[in-house]
This record gives C-alpha cells, structure tokens and sequence, in this order.
C-alpha cells in the first residue's frame, strides 16, 4: 500500500522558515518524480515544486522561486521542501504526491501558517 505521510508544518512569522518533509512508502520512491502541491483556504490546489527521481533536477512555480528549496534523500524514502522568507499568501495546507502507473497518490497534508 503506497503511503505519504507528510510532516513539518506549523505557525511561522512572516519572513520565517519552515522545512516540510515527506515519508514514502509501499512503492520504490526512487523511481519516480515527486512533487508538492499546496491549497490555500478556499482555493484551489496550487502545484509548488518537482523533483526528478534521482533528484539531479527540479522545478519551482514562479511564486515560490528563490524561496523555497526541494530535495529528496532515496535512502531514507523522503522528500522534503525547505521554505524560506515565507508569506502569507504562502498559507496553505502543502501535500506531497506522485504520480505512479497512471495512479495519483497523496498524502493527508501538513498546515502551514504565516502570521504575524
């Protein structure tokens, strides 16, 4: 059974920083792309960042570039997002997914809170 289990979110002041980290399962993680995908209360679901399964290349959407950083350690089936210089258009509830033989797989989310 695939697993994600997302962790590392909270409360952070405006200009603070967070990392999120994500814990796979059930699938061999280092054959695939992961990505982090993000809602805002009342929106819809925003793609962050993309990591190629040996990790050598990435992606960011425009409005987190330069801020925040993705990365994977395969040894230990995680995925991670370090963000930086957070907003508070940057709150959200952040979910990792991937995608594996035609089937989505998402984890149960991590709140993140920007907030003076």
């Amino acid at each position: 059974e695939v697993q994600l289990v997302e962790s590392g979110g909270g409360l952070v002041q405006p200009g603070g920083s967070l990392r999120l980290s994500c814990v796979a399962s059930g699938f061999t993680f280092s054959r695939y792309f992961m990505n982090w995908v993000r809602q805002a209360p009342g929106k819809g679901l925003e793609w962050v960042s993309t990591i190629s399964s040996g990790g050598s290349a990435t992606n960011y959407a425009d409005s987190v570039k330069g801020r925040f950083t993705i990365s994977r350690d395969n040894a230990k089936n995680t995925l991670y997002l370090q963000m930086n210089d957070l907003k508070p258009e940057d709150t959200a509830v952040y979910y990792c997914y991937t995608n594996r033989l035609g089937a989505g797989y998402w984890g149960q989310g991590t709140q993140v809170t920007v907030s003076s």
